[in-house]
């Protein structure tokens, strides 16, 4: 090969390769304004406090503010519409948890189709849920609160988020495995719940490690179960519920961010690379850590096949109840 010919060659390649960097480059969203990031249920639930975390380093790494904004209701669907009903051109983020992948099978009629009209970017964590009861109540055990639902003409409650938020559906998941019947109390957050539970107005509420760890260290609240397949080491004293003859019962609420599908897919994968970003963090995973959380990293290509794994996974477990 003549140097001509092979110097025209290389300077071909080194083109294609600049011409290609700079699409690339040209194909780099850029926001030119505030994002908001819509949480689905009321201030202070444990989304609404992962949602202002992430805000925060989200907002530093994208270089525009990041405003939270509470739209709670339905087990999410309120928060879901206010997404849908935003312009694409916003990119308004949605901070759901494993709620999101329940709705499609308790509600016969969504107004959105889960995996039609929108995406998933990425997850953020997830966290077990405690079963705590008032500490003057008589329930010590796991096994005495479903000794005495089991009694005839039993009226025992619990209480969470809402129709069909993750913090009802753990507590459907539990009557079903232990063959009991506790009565759902409904309440705009599972932070509502637990304070009941303290004012000894409903017996049992089912609730995330961090939410619950104020009232259990000043003694306000009792935990008898957590409902992972392990034991957490924030709490290493409390037994699973699968350990107190419930076998095999292991369930844990995921987080996560989810945008309208419409979006565009360039700025898809810019939000799903900034929030791996923020996952990666060292003083978020802290801050997720006092909270109860464990991270978990799942990319924007794998996020939509999860939702929709977890859309079938609560299918079952909810099939013998609808």
């Amino acid at each position: 090969m003549g140097m001509n010919r092979l110097f025209k060659l290389l300077f071909t390649s080194v083109a294609l390769v600049l011409s290609n960097n700079h699409a690339l480059a040209q194909e780099k969203p850029v926001l030119k304004t505030p994002v908001m990031a819509i949480v689905p249920f009321s201030p202070g639930a444990l989304i609404d406090i992962i949602a202002r975390i992430y805000s925060e380093t989200l907002s530093k790494q994208i270089g525009q503010p990041v405003v939270v904004e509470n739209r709670p209701g339905a087990g999410g669907m309120v928060g879901t519409q206010r997404l849908l009903s935003e312009d694409v051109a916003r990119n308004t983020l949605l901070f759901v948890s494993s709620s999101y992948a329940v709705n499609p099978s308790v509600q016969e009629k969504l107004p959105f189709d889960t995996l039609r009209d929108l995406s998933g970017v990425a997850s953020i964590a997830y966290s077990p849920t405690l079963v705590v009861v008032n500490p003057k109540s008589p329930y010590k055990t796991l096994q005495d609160l479903i000794a005495a639902a089991k009694k005839k003409d039993a009226y025992l409650t619990y209480g969470s988020a809402g129709v069909n938020s993750a913090t009802d559906l753990v507590g459907r998941y539990f009557n079903q495995e232990a063959g009991i019947q506790l009565e759902h109390i409904p309440y705009k957050g599972v932070q509502e719940g637990v304070a009941e539970v303290v004012a000894g107005r409903i017996d049992v509420s089912f609730a995330p490690i961090a939410l619950a760890m104020p009232y259990i260290k000043d003694g306000r609240l009792k935990a008898i179960g957590i409902t992972s397949e392990h034991r957490s080491d924030i709490l290493p004293d409390v037994p699973t519920v699968s350990e107190q003859g419930v076998a095999d019962f292991d369930y844990a609420i995921w987080y996560g961010v989810i945008m309208n599908a419409k979006t565009p897919d360039p700025m898809k994968a810019y939000m799903a690379e900034q929030i791996s970003a923020v996952n990666s963090n060292p003083d978020v995973k802290r801050k997720l850590e006092q909270q109860g959380l464990i991270s978990r990293t799942v990319s924007l290509d794998e996020f939509d096949a999860y939702i929709k794994q977890e859309i079938e996974k609560f299918r079952k477990i909810l099939k013998p109840t609808h």
